[in-house]
């Protein structure tokens, strides 16, 4: 198989109109394009791999010695984003240079949409962990507060995992199954069913779900 994974930015929500005129929400996202910058054999390196690199003009001072050496063995030009999408096992012939676009994708096929969520700060329980609260009213005075995080006898200590107050988002996380709606080849434009994580600008790893029904 050929590259099964692509470097997205996303640009932001908007609604299409399936046949049966239902709204369907739906992530704009600009796909590629990619190139090869690395090609990971399992010979050398025991698995198959290739790393990609988003085409988007980067100043030159903003590279290291060490990256531009990278960029050029591979005979690109520098960028400032680079993943790593693996490969399965097949007869496909993927070098460094190659190009890969968002046509590799086709509207009904599943994907998996890698980014960092937007962050939230420090947050309490019903933020966070979505906690139910207390009474608002006849003087409970107990309203947002956690309650209770373990027993007193035993086990006489906090469980590890208990959620608590904390930092909140600002991490990585993977949207499963999400179904490609439209593909615009011209425009390098994917539009994905439903929410994927991160800000409107962030950058987003695509990757076909085969496992999906």
């Amino acid at each position: 198989m050929a590259v099964s994974g692509i470097i997205g930015i996303k640009l932001g929500m908007t609604q299409v109109y399936s046949e049966d005129g239902t709204s369907v929400p739906c992530t704009v996202l600009q796909a590629g394009p990619c190139v090869v910058v690395q090609r990971r054999t399992k010979q050398k390196d025991g698995y198959d791999a290739v790393q990609l690199g988003l085409v988007e003009f980067v100043k030159p001072q903003r590279i290291s010695k060490p990256m531009a050496g990278h960029f050029k063995k591979a005979g690109v030009a520098p960028m400032r984003v680079l993943r790593e999408v693996r490969l399965q096992e097949s007869g496909d012939e993927t070098k460094m240079g190659d190009r890969v676009l968002v046509d590799g994708f086709a509207p009904g096929e599943f994907v998996d949409i890698t980014g960092v969520s937007k962050g939230k700060g420090f947050q309490g329980g019903v933020k966070r962990w979505h906690f139910r609260g207390g009474d608002a009213t006849h003087g409970s005075m107990f309203h947002r507060a956690p309650g209770g995080i373990g027993a007193s006898s035993f086990p006489s200590r906090v469980w590890p995992g208990q959620h608590m107050p904390g930092h909140m988002g600002n991490q990585q996380v993977t949207a499963k199954h999400l179904r490609v709606v439209k593909v615009d080849t011209d425009e390098n434009l994917l539009l994905v069913r439903g929410a994927v994580p991160g800000p409107r600008g962030s950058y987003l790893l695509i990757r076909k779900n085969t496992r999906a029904k």
